[in-house]
C-alpha cells in the first residue's frame, strides 16, 4: 500500500508540474494513474462542492471573467503551445481550451460524485481533466481540444522546418535550455527515447549542432517534481536537471557533465521553452 501511495504521489506531481509529460502512448503509466486515482480518490468534501458548483455555474453562463479570476497563472499548455500567462490571455483563448466536449463534461458532472477529493492537492474532475486547489482556484486543465491538438502539430512542424536536417526528426519536443556556454535542445524520438542536441558559443539553433546524443533516459527524483534527462557517450554522462522544487536561489535547470563519476563541467541553465 505504501508503494502504491508513493507511486501515486510521484505521478500526480508530474502531471500538475509538467503537464502532459506522461504521454498517451505509455499505457503502463496511464494504468498506474487510473489505479492510483481509484485507490486514493474520495467523494469531494462539502467545501469543495461549493467551489465546484460555482465553477460549473460559471461554465454554464460562459462567464469568462469569473473563470479567469479563479485561475492560478500561468495555466500550462502542452509544449510547444504557449502557456496562458494572464487573465486577458485566458479570455482571448478560452474557446480554444474549453470546447463543447469539455464544457459538456463539466456541465454534466456531479459535484459530489464526479469530482474527487485528493487531499492537499485539492479536487479533480474524473481522472484529472480539471484540477482545483483547496481554495477553489483552477490549477490545471489536462485536456486538449481539437484546436489545440491541431495547433500543437502545426507548431511542431514549424520547429522541424527551422532545424538542421540532421535533427529535424522527432515525435515530441521536450524543452530548450540555455547556459552561458551552450544552447541545448531535448526531444522525445518516441517510446521515451530522448535525444540531446547542443550548440556552443554564439551559434544559432538553426545551424548544424556540435553534439547529438541518443537513447537518453528520464529520471524522476522523489515526489517534488524534480527530474533529469541523462545521456551517455563512452565514459561521459550528460545530465540535464529540471528543478521544480528547490531553495530560493536554485536555478530553473542545470547541466552537469561527468567523466566516470567525476563532475568535469557544471552550469546553471535557463529554460527557454518547455
Amino acid at each position: 500500500m505504501i508503494l502504491i501511495i508513493y507511486i501515486w504521489l510521484v505521478i500526480r506531481v508530474l502531471i500538475i508540474k509538467n503537464i502532459f509529460m506522461i504521454k498517451k502512448g505509455n499505457v503502463f503509466l496511464w494504468v498506474l494513474i487510473l489505479c492510483s486515482c481509484f485507490i486514493m480518490a474520495q467523494e469531494s468534501k462539502t467545501e469543495y462542492q461549493i467551489f465546484v458548483k460555482r465553477f460549473i455555474e460559471n461554465i454554464k453562463n460562459e462567464d469568462k471573467q469569473a473563470i479567469g479570476d479563479l485561475i492560478v497563472y500561468p495555466l500550462q499548455r502542452e509544449y510547444p503551445i504557449p502557456d496562458i500567462e494572464t487573465k486577458e490571455d485566458f479570455i482571448k483563448r478560452y474557446d480554444e481550451i474549453f470546447d463543447s466536449n469539455l464544457k459538456n463534461n463539466i456541465l454534466k458532472s456531479d459535484a459530489k460524485k464526479d469530482w474527487s477529493d485528493m487531499g492537499l492537492r485539492g479536487t479533480m474532475l474524473h481522472n484529472g481533466n480539471i484540477w482545483m486547489d483547496i481554495d477553489g482556484r483552477l490549477t490545471a486543465v489536462n485536456y486538449q481540444s481539437k484546436f489545440e491538438t491541431d495547433l500543437r502539430d502545426k507548431l511542431i512542424a514549424e520547429q522541424k522546418k527551422g532545424l538542421d536536417e540532421s535533427i529535424s526528426f522527432f515525435k515530441t519536443p521536450i524543452c530548450i535550455l540555455e547556459t552561458p556556454k551552450f544552447k541545448i535542445r531535448i526531444d522525445n524520438l518516441g517510446n521515451n527515447n530522448y535525444r540531446y542536441v547542443s550548440w556552443s558559443g554564439q551559434k544559432e539553433m538553426t545551424e548544424k549542432p556540435d553534439l547529438i546524443l541518443y537513447r537518453g533516459e528520464l529520471v524522476v527524483e522523489g515526489i517534488g517534481g524534480n527530474h533529469q534527462y541523462e545521456f551517455k557517450k563512452d565514459n561521459y554522462t550528460y545530465e540535464c536537471s529540471i528543478i521544480v522544487l528547490g531553495d530560493a536561489n536554485a536555478p530553473a535547470a542545470r547541466l552537469k557533465i561527468y567523466q566516470g563519476e567525476k563532475v568535469i563541467h557544471s552550469e546553471n541553465a535557463k529554460i527557454i521553452a518547455k
